[in-house]
């Protein structure tokens, strides 16, 4: 879209960020002037979507981080007392894919969450999930994050809700010790998440 050959020479660090804001540090890293990656945002977008699914693996299973299924699956066992709900830096088109893919799109219902396709600040994100969740919005007191990055931590800080951190990502527990419970494995999340319910 801008005539970079070759994004790969300007790495920036991704983990917990938007993928717009992503892509316009790895453009302005390639020398792209802001005013032209924001005019063409919605292009970069819209191609983005498109690569996604022409380079998505078909089978994203053996990606799943160790114990999410049985914790989704205790959760979604419980609708009186939890509501799931997508908070993401992935564009939403992107992220549908990925959860298809990986087999547990069906656990998280379409008109529902917060994108990267929605606002390049992953602070902005747990808001607009909440409002969607629910009219009036959710509850911030009946509201967790669960993330596997400080990032994820700093978004839910940023709107007063509690957070949950699962150290099967690139971070060590102690990088997430700021989160309100931390774990190892996301399954064991489940009687966490049920005291706070």
């Amino acid at each position: 879209m801008h005539g970079v050959a070759d994004l790969h020479l300007h790495p920036v660090e991704a983990a917990g960020r938007t993928d717009l804001a992503i892509a316009r540090d790895l453009l302005l890293a390639a020398g792209v002037p802001g005013e032209d990656i924001d005019a063409r945002a919605t292009d970069v977008a819209a191609r983005a979507v498109e690569a996604y699914a022409e380079l998505c693996p078909q089978d994203l299973s053996p990606r799943l981080a160790p114990g999410i299924v049985e914790l989704l699956d205790g959760l979604t066992d419980r609708p009186e007392t939890f509501r799931l709900s997508l908070v993401t830096g992935n564009l939403e088109p992107v992220a549908r894919l990925k959860l298809r893919r990986a087999g547990i799109g069906h656990f998280f219902p379409a008109g529902q969450g917060g994108f990267g396709s929605d606002h390049a600040s992953r602070a902005e994100l747990p808001p607009i999930a909440r409002a969607r969740a629910s009219d009036p919005p959710w509850p911030r007191d009946r509201t967790v994050v669960i993330g596997d990055t400080p990032r994820d931590i700093a978004c839910a800080r940023a709107d007063g809700v509690r957070v949950a951190a699962v150290a099967t990502g690139p971070f060590a527990v102690e990088a997430l010790a700021d989160a309100d419970a931390v774990a190892d494995d996301a399954r064991s999340l489940l009687p966490v998440l049920s005291d706070w319910a």
